[in-house]
């Protein structure tokens, strides 16, 4: 009996990776306009940042139903599987509730794991429960362990614009003004399952000291369990930017941290030009 891992796209696990894992991970559908896609699947990152620049409009993601999630579980447990679902923060989407219904069909043979994250957060926890599995760990104490580790999980990023989230209605187009012309970088990690500001800062430069200090002051970073960056939009000059000014942090302690592309759940209100970085706290 084996250990079937399954989340959802807003994880920004591609669906390459995820064959690398051995994993499945359940696109959220994304829809400009009246035209609807996979997110990662018919609509790659790459075309989305194309589409969301040219857009007068953001476009609008919608959660799993529980039937996408049932079909899935469905082949695990044929299979001879036992199944745990990892979704995003049941205070930002419905994955978690369509999840948990599907799984009542299942009596006992299918756990899901409210990450309380998204993102290259929710990436990371998922990255853990892999290794954990491929270690050799069974299904309960992976389950029990997975619970238990997830709280120590923590992400960091900077924007690099305002704008989308005026669009969204997150913030006030007079707020978004100001910050354009100020340069503001706002600085955001997730706590409790939601987008909190935690900084601004005036300049790219000033943004990136940000997340260091952030970083620094919540404990630092257990090497030992995985570790992310990650960034919006088509270019990764801004991160690679970060990845030298921070490399004091990590430099003896791996060779190189991976990264991983934004997708439409986070790039829509995040727009291009942001980054960030997920870690487990020690």
């Amino acid at each position: 009996m084996g250990i079937r891992i399954i989340t959802d796209s807003a994880s920004d696990i591609s669906q390459e990776t995820a064959k690398e894992w051995g994993i499945t991970v359940i696109p959220l559908k994304v829809r400009f306009g009246e035209e609807e896609f996979l997110d990662g699947v018919t609509m790659p990152y790459n075309k989305f940042y194309e589409r969301l620049v040219e857009s007068d409009e953001l476009p609008k993601t919608s959660q799993i139903p529980p039937f996408e999630y049932g079909e899935e579980f469905r082949k695990a447990v044929e299979e001879g599987d036992n199944v745990i679902c990892f979704t995003l923060s049941h205070a930002v989407s419905g994955c978690y509730q369509s999840a948990c219904i599907a799984a009542d069909e299942f009596e006992g043979k299918v756990h899901v794991v409210d990450t309380m994250q998204f993102c290259i957060s929710q990436y990371i926890i998922v990255e853990r429960a892999v290794r954990l599995r491929d270690a050799g760990m069974g299904f309960e104490e992976l389950v029990s362990t997975i619970e238990e580790e997830k709280k120590k999980a923590r992400v960091i990023s900077v924007f690099d614009t305002l704008e989308y989230l005026k669009m969204g209605g997150r913030i006030s187009s007079a707020a978004a003004f100001a910050g354009g012309v100020l340069s503001i970088k706002p600085v955001i990690t997730i706590d409790n399952g939601v987008v909190n500001v935690v900084g601004k800062a005036r300049g790219s430069r000033n943004g990136n000291n940000l997340l260091i200090q952030y970083i620094n002051q919540h404990g630092g970073i257990d090497f030992d369990k995985p570790v992310c960056l990650a960034y919006t939009g088509l270019s990764d000059a801004l991160l690679l930017k970060y990845k030298e000014d921070s490399r004091h942090i990590y430099q003896g302690d791996v060779d190189d941290i991976p990264i991983a592309h934004v997708g439409a759940t986070i790039g829509t209100y995040a727009g291009p030009g942001a980054i960030a970085c997920a870690y487990f706290h020690k």
